[in-house]
């Protein structure tokens, strides 16, 4: 599994714990809005770690490639 992957993974079920664990505080508050802001702007956050840590994967792979090929050359 890549480490993307796992890391995203990870981050989404430490999210739905503490989203469920923030439940009854937020709620009896009635601080829906804060409590819905805080879950989107953390699935924000993920995402955008996915995709950078994608990209990094991406050209460490296009780097190895290119060692490669210059070593056999």
């Amino acid at each position: 599994m890549k480490k993307s992957n796992l890391i995203t993974i990870v981050l989404l079920i430490y999210l739905g714990i503490m989203a469920y664990i923030g439940w009854s505080k937020f709620i009896d508050a009635g601080q829906y809005i804060e409590y819905f802001a805080i879950i989107l702007v953390t699935l924000v956050v993920i995402f955008l770690l996915r995709i950078v840590l994608r990209k990094k994967e991406r050209l460490k792979t296009e780097r190895k490639k290119r060692q490669n090929m210059t070593e056999h050359d």
